[in-house]
This record gives C-alpha cells, structure tokens and sequence, in this order.
C-alpha cells in the first residue's frame, strides 16, 4: 500500500467515524458519559488493582461510590441551586430597570455630546448585531437540547449510563490491549507515543481544569454570599462551572455579579467588595490552582478550546461538548507530530532545487547509468586507432 492510498484510507476512515457520529447523536450520549467516566475512574482502579484487589471488585467499589456522591449532589445542592435560579429569574426584570434608571443620567451625558445621524447609525448597528448574537446563541442552545437530553430519554442516562461505566472500567485495560494489537506494527510506537501525549493533555486540563472549576465556584459562591450579594452563591457557583470554558466563565460570571451588585448597592463599597472577591479569585487562579491543579505543558491554547466547544455544541448538541475537549486535545498532538516530522524533513531546511538534485541522486536508474559511464570511460574498450592508419 502506498503512501497516498494510506492518506485516502485514513481520511475515508475519519469521515466515515463522524458521519456515524452525526448519525447516532441522538442516543450516544450516556455511552459516551460512561466512557468518559471510566476513563478518568480508570487511574483509581489500577491502585486498588495494584495492592491485590480484583479488577472487579474494584470497579464495583469505584463506580458504586462515584454514582452515590453523584446522587447526593443532584439532592443536596440541585434544590437550592433550582431555589435560587428561580428567585433570580424573578428579580432579574427588576435588576434591569434598576441598572437602567441609574445608567440613564450618564448615558444622557453621552448620548447629547454626539451628532443625531451618528447616534441613529450606532443604534442600528448594535440592534443588528445583538439579533444576530441573539440568533446565533439560540441555534446553539437549540442544538443542545435537541441533540442532548431533550431527544435522549431521562432515564436512559440514567440507567444506562452507570452499566457502560462499569463494563468499560472494569474491561478498560484488555480494550487497550486489543486495540494496541490491530496497530500497523511499522507506526506502533509513533501511535503509541501519540496516545500517550494525548492521554497526558486530557488528563492534565480536563482533570485539572475540573478541580480549578469546582474550588473556583466554591470560592466565588462563598465569597459573594459573605459580601451580601443576592444570589451570590448561584452567580458564584455558575461562574467556577463557566470557568471550564477560558476566561468565558470568569467574564460572564463578573458581568453578572457587579451588574446584580450595582442594581443592589448602588454605586457604593459593596460593589468594591464584589470586584474584589473575583479579583482575588483569579489572582488565586492564576498563581496558584492552575499551576498546581493543571500545568503550562497541557497544550490546549485557550482560544482553541472554546473554539471547540462551540464547534462541538453548534454540530452535535451537548454529545459534542463532551467530545469537543478529547478531539481537540487529539488534533492537538496530531498536529504537533505532524509539524515535528515536516521540520526533522528535507522539506524544511532545503530548497526545491536541492530537493529535485537530491530526488535525481536517489534515482537508482540514474546511478545505474552514472556507473555504467563511469565504467565505460575508465576500463571499455579504446577505438581502434589502427582502423584508420594508412596501410
């Protein structure tokens, strides 16, 4: 097989795996929650594993205990987190009439130092633009819901996924096994090195980034409800969540809590207060849980990430928000051991010219030719001279 007929088969490949994907959205996902969940309970299973428990018993252990804190968590903190999300619904026309009164004296301000034509053209520029925002987020919620647990039945996820964890988790080393064996033996070990890089990247920014979110929410939520702010645990809470996204959950979450601080204090040291609860949270993001919890040598850019989960969610609905972080972590390291290889290559550090000499070079009909010249000047026959002597 040449090079190109294995390009055109890994590509078919490819195409084929998301069109399957894009098929069967609609009942993949507490498949793809229990792969996710074995995946990361999988470290856990080995320990026990390794100081003389059975892979079973093991997994029973693991996957019993995370499935009854998740339980506890769904009716300890879903009630009030319910509670509070409705009690700020509620409110929330108020909070905006309220910002409104106290932004109408300096939007005034603004507003009669610039021309009437500009004023109108502004204003029509940011009305097209919000609908435009607004569309564009309502497909992508759209999208969630109708391709997550709006379309898959409640008690699928529920039952369902629990089971696929426990196969997978308790079977996880053998697929990985057999899965190494189908490899081409000839790029076993870049495939498996590849694997490795992005076992590394998952695990260090999902894994990671998951603990940053649950002790960022905690400490926005605790913070802001010691300052007095309404909601302050929901907006808190929702903000660590948000935080999974880059600088989206921390943006959002800001917007949100000095917006309900002001439409509550007023322009006042309260809403000091509130700035400074997320300012020290992310000065403690930064210099501490990040480093700490996931590392600088994950390889996911920011950028990169929220462009994935918003490609994923407008694709496939909430399936491809759980899949968007593992085939960005995968492209990832594709791309970067496609790069490695292109500057280890001719390509990089050579001319075309040189390229072509050195391709004329490698020919072996060229050198077979080469030497049979060579030959022929040094040890073939001479012209006979004496043909041409006068007799």
């Amino acid at each position: 097989m040449t090079i190109r007929d294995q390009v055109r088969f890994w590509l078919l490949a490819c195409g084929a795996f998301f069109f399957l994907i894009w098929l069967f959205s609609g009942i993949l996902l507490p498949f793809v929650a229990g792969m996710a969940i074995a995946y990361f309970l999988d470290p856990l299973a080995d320990r026990l594993e390794a100081r003389g428990i059975s892979r079973t018993i093991a997994t029973t252990i693991i996957t019993a205990l995370f499935f009854l804190f998740l339980v506890f968590v769904l009716v300890l903190i879903v009630p009030l987190i319910g509670s509070q999300l409705a009690g700020f619904l509620e409110r929330f026309p108020g909070y905006i009439s309220n910002l409104r009164d106290q932004a109408a004296p300096y939007i005034q301000h603004i507003t009669d130092k610039i021309a009437p034509e500009t004023l109108n053209s502004v204003g029509e520029s940011i009305k097209g633009q919000t609908a435009n925002a607004i569309k564009w987020a309502g497909n992508i919620a759209g999208n969630l819901l109708t391709g997550g647990l709006a379309v898959l039945n409640f008690l699928s996820l529920v039952f369902i996924t629990p089971v696929v964890s426990f196969y997978l988790l308790r079977d996880w080393d053998k697929i990985v096994r057999k899965v190494d064996s189908w490899l081409p033996r000839w790029l076993a070990g870049d495939i498996r090195q590849c694997a490795r890089d992005i076992d590394l990247t998952l695990a260090g920014f999902v894994r990671g980034q998951s603990m940053v979110c649950l002790l960022l929410g905690l400490f926005y939520g605790l913070g802001l409800t010691l300052v007095g702010l309404e909601f302050g645990f929901l907006i808190g809470l929702m903000t660590g969540i948000l935080s999974f996204v880059p600088y989206f959950g921390m943006l959002v979450g800001f917007a949100v809590g000095v917006g309900v601080a002001v439409a509550q204090f007023g322009l006042g040291l309260n809403v000091v207060f509130v700035i400074g609860v997320f300012l020290l949270g992310q000065l403690m993001e930064g210099n501490f849980l990040t480093p700490k919890l996931v590392g600088d040598k994950v390889g996911l850019h920011a950028v990169w990430v929220m462009f994935a989960l918003l490609a994923g969610g407008a694709l496939f609905g909430f399936l491809g928000v759980m899949l968007a972080v593992p085939v960005a972590a995968a492209i990832g390291v594709l791309v970067r051991y496609a790069l490695a290889k292109y500057l280890d290559s001719r390509l990089y550090d050579h001319a075309p010219s040189e390229l072509a000499k050195m391709a004329h070079e490698d020919d072996p009909d060229v050198n077979e030719s080469n030497s049979a010249d060579k030959t022929s000047g040094a040890g073939g026959h001479k012209p006979d001279a004496s043909a041409d002597a006068p007799a």
